[in-house]
């Protein structure tokens, strides 16, 4: 049976051969850091660039719905693009590097991790660190309206595993620029 970590590591493989930088985010960043929680999908920053699209999408067609096309428009628009693995129909949301000061910052800053999420075989890929995990939580947090309490426990298990080994000047550092501050400081208080 092809599974959801099956998928991942298609598209890890794909991501390595081509040379495409990548990390993972999301939920599946926040159960490496704190934890585990289920998903339906991952979460992928990616710096495909367009003249890599048509070999991107052709690596993958065996597997995945992956509209060359579909792929260039969004990265032309700085959007995500979906890709559905067939066997699975697991879906990854690709997110383009964005080119402002944090978010070349956060990519840079990239760990490699295990993630476990998927069943017993650990998959070793590039994952934003806790910081930034916890900076972009509470980026769609707040863009949520500050309602998901899915959004939001998943910052406190970030915060309870990761809490003393935490950069805190970093997240002070950039939390007024991406508006944030006052949620990372009731974060931090609870």
């Amino acid at each position: 049976m092809v599974t959801p970590a099956d998928a991942l590591r298609r598209l890890v493989e794909v991501l390595d051969r081509l040379t495409i930088p990548h990390m993972i985010g999301g939920s599946v960043a926040s159960s490496i850091h704190g934890m585990a929680r289920p998903t339906m999908d991952v979460d992928l920053v990616a710096a495909l660039q367009p003249s890599q699209v048509d070999r991107f999408a052709a690596e993958l067609r065996s597997d995945f719905y992956a509209d060359p096309e579909m792929i260039r428009a969004a990265l032309e628009r700085g959007r995500p693009f979906n890709l559905i693995h067939y066997a699975s129909t697991f879906k990854f949301d690709i997110f383009p590097v964005l080119p402002d000061a944090y978010h070349l910052t956060q990519f840079a800053r990239r760990v490699m991790a295990e993630a476990t999420q998927f069943g017993d075989v650990a998959i070793r890929c590039a994952v934003a660190t806790a910081e930034d995990t916890i900076l972009a939580k509470l980026e769609w947090y707040r863009a949520g309206g500050e309602t998901s309490e899915r959004q939001w426990n998943d910052l406190r298990g970030i915060l309870r595993v990761r809490g003393p080994a935490l950069d805190l000047e970093y997240l002070r550092r950039w939390a007024p620029e991406l508006g944030v501050t006052d949620l990372l400081e009731r974060l931090l208080a609870e």
